[in-house]
């Protein structure tokens, strides 16, 4: 019997792409496919998580949302990964920086996903996983940033379960910035043997409360959105 239609994903087989960008917005799912690519085809709208195929430079990309927080993430990956045949997914997502070395848009490459999460306490391991990027994405997205001149900073940040919270004491850890999906993402990529990278544009930054408008979020993101999907041709 077919895994598919999932619970939470109404596509057929072959729908998806074997890359998958994953704003957590749904709204920036359908931004993206409504003005980068060619040809999007809607394949998902259960529970208003959009989710579209369609074409970048003649390679065939999917994207969808992911919702907040690494249970949502966790889900929709799942999914993507065991059932639909995706191979990759590059989350693209917002951050709040708490090193002072990161600026207001800054596009950050998650090189590593710490976390205050307890979703690796479902594989019995007897010791602390370190969720991490896929080399392979991540050494091909850092060299795209490198040709189209894209300043990135590579690095550590923290997938934090609390939004609403005092995250400065990580920065005493090198971590650059807290967002709330990447670990949960690489440690489902790690647990099925797919290939996970999250790229992260800075929206507030947590030690001087300046932050991006509600606007600026929704549209403000073409810089990383754009070294996404030219990394993607090459993936």
């Amino acid at each position: 019997m077919s895994n598919i239609p999932t619970p939470h994903i109404e596509a057929k087989q072959g729908d998806f792409a074997e890359t998958v960008l994953m704003p957590g917005d749904p709204l920036r799912a359908k931004y993206i496919a409504e003005n980068f690519l060619e040809d999007a085809v809607l394949v998902n709208s259960v529970r208003n998580m959009l989710g579209y195929t369609g074409f970048y430079k003649g390679k065939r990309v999917s994207v969808m949302g992911s919702g907040m927080g690494i249970p949502s993430i966790a889900i929709y990956s799942y999914e993507l990964f065991k059932f639909y045949g995706v191979e990759n997914i590059v989350r693209i997502g917002s951050c709040g920086a708490v090193s002072r070395d990161i600026k207001l848009k800054d596009v950050i490459i998650a090189e590593g996903a710490s976390t205050d999460s307890a979703f690796a306490t479902q594989y019995n391991l007897p010791g602390t996983f370190a969720p991490i990027a896929s080399f392979d994405l991540l050494y091909k997205t850092y060299q795209t940033a490198l040709q189209n001149n894209i300043p990135v900073k590579v690095g550590n940040v923290l997938s934090s379960d609390a939004f609403y919270s005092d995250n400065s004491p990580w920065c005493d850890m090198d971590i650059l910035a807290v967002e709330m999906e990447a670990a949960g993402l690489y440690m489902n990529a790690a647990h099925l043997g797919k290939k996970a990278l999250c790229l992260l544009t800075v929206s507030d930054l947590i030690y001087s409360d300046e932050q991006l408008s509600s606007g600026e979020r929704q549209t403000g993101f073409d810089e990383m959105v754009t070294l996404a999907l030219e990394s993607a041709i090459n993936y």
